[in-house]
């Protein structure tokens, strides 16, 4: 892979994971629309592993509490730390699960597609702005119940389908149940830690690891962790300037945005 596929790569992450817009399906257009060779699942998770880096960076004190929320699980005492990491705990096996079965079976290449990426980037991105200007802006991450954080799990299995955005899906879930689109966005990317952390886990483990022959020769670890590094960087001013101006702007040009990008892969594709 070329140092310009790589920057490219590490860009489309960083602008995209922590945007209600799918980094999923940013990350396999470009190799489907200009005619690269197909990068693979396993350095699209590397540039997720670097964003990962970007969400513990930007919120270390949200961390920091869920940490000691867990001990205080633990101890069984009931504070908002607490509550906190129980909600996150919950809200995690639904992906896990669902992602294990798509990798095991082998259905993860199967919906690396064009057509399933337009389909989804314009539903989802019209149901992102009708929750997002229907939802009350009423309640905070803490008012969440394990009940909704269970809900909130779920939706974001619905993201290992490519185009669906993980964090769009879990806003949209979010500002249905009227969370703030800062407490929606605040607990999206809290959610994305242990999901990203595994799936990074898996792919520096399998590059590390590699035997000839077993994965393409351009999936190199070299080459996955240089797009770690730069996704972090970019991750990071992005999750800024979107926690900064997501209160004034809300979803309405997100969903612009995807209504122009699923009907520009249809045109392409048609």
């Amino acid at each position: 892979m070329t140092w310009i596929h790589l920057l490219i790569l590490a860009l489309v992450q960083g602008l995209t994971e922590f945007l209600p817009i799918s980094s999923s399906a940013h990350l396999i257009l470009p190799a489907q629309i200009l005619g690269w060779e197909d990068q693979g699942a396993l350095i699209d998770l590397m540039a997720h592993f670097g964003s990962l880096f970007a969400v513990l960076a930007y919120f270390r004190k949200d961390v920091a509490g869920i940490l000691t929320g867990v001990f205080e699980l633990l101890s069984r005492k009931l504070t908002q730390n607490s509550m906190l990491a129980l909600n996150l705990i919950l809200a995690t096996p639904p992906a896990l699960f669902f992602g294990a079965v798509l990798k095991l079976g082998g259905f993860d290449a199967m919906i690396r597609s064009p057509l399933i990426i337009a389909f989804t980037t314009i539903f989802f991105g019209i149901l992102l702005w009708l929750a997002d200007l229907w939802g009350r802006q009423e309640k905070t991450t803490e008012d969440l119940t394990w009940k909704g954080a269970i809900g909130l799990g779920f939706a974001q299995a619905l993201a290992l389908i490519p185009g669906t955005s993980r964090s769009g899906i879990t806003m949209t879930a979010a500002r249905a149940m009227g969370l703030t689109r800062v407490e929606s966005a605040r607990f999206s990317m809290l959610m994305s830690l242990p999901i990203i952390g595994a799936g990074g886990s898996f792919a520096l483990l399998e590059l590390a690891t590699q035997e000839a022959g077993s994965i393409p020769a351009h999936a190199t670890l070299s080459a996955g962790l240089i797009v770690a590094l730069m996704s972090f960087l970019v991750a990071y001013a992005t999750i800024a300037l979107f926690m900064r101006y997501v209160p004034k702007i809300g979803m309405f040009p997100f969903m612009v945005y995807r209504l122009a990008l699923g009907g520009a892969i249809l045109l392409w594709l048609f």
